[in-house]
């Protein structure tokens, strides 16, 4: 696939909509190269203390959903610093035809420069705002918009469940 090409999944609801994320969460970036390789950093040190936490977590004999967010979470960011750390140095380019694998004239990026591929794509909604409206009378209105990939659903739905169920989850460290 190129960059912005579409493949139907469920009609017009949901699609692989092929997309490369510079940065970090909705295409926010730091800073060119060097804002890239401290945001990987960041991640690296972020998986080392989760996973550290995951670690104390299982030894406590933490309440079993806990476990499985936490690593949900983990998996997820994992996921996603390897797409990172290592797309770029791999594939071609892909805005004007499909990237190659392991091109010979090596990859578009170096190591920790890489960008993160989201291609999961659910508009459900996909009109536009009433003129009556108060907010954006006559505008594009798209409900659900984000592009995202499963590293980053794994990490939504941990969070998600750790807050919705935290008394639950947390109940033991009181």
């Amino acid at each position: 696939m190129v960059i912005g090409e579409d493949i139907p999944l469920i009609g017009k609801w949901g699609m692989l909509h092929f997309i490369e994320n510079n940065g970090m969460a909705f295409g926010m970036e730091m800073g060119g190269k060097p804002g890239k390789l401290i945001l990987s950093i960041f991640r690296i040190i972020a998986i080392i203390a989760i996973a550290w936490f995951l670690n104390s977590i299982i030894r406590k004999n933490a309440y079993t959903g806990l476990i499985l967010a936490v690593s949900a979470i983990l998996a997820g960011a994992i996921g996603n610093i390897i797409d990172s750390a290592f797309y770029g140095m791999i594939f071609s380019e892909s805005s004007h035809e499909p990237a190659v694998l392991f091109p010979p004239e090596g990859g578009y990026s170096s190591f920790l420069h890489g960008r993160v591929v989201d291609m999961l794509y659910f508009p459900v909604i996909n009109s536009t705002w009433p003129d009556w409206s108060p907010f954006r009378p006559g505008q594009s209105l798209i409900f659900f918009r984000p592009v995202f990939n499963i590293a980053d659903s794994a990490i939504t739905c941990g969070v998600f469940a750790i807050l919705l169920f935290q008394k639950k989850m947390f109940r033991d460290f009181e």
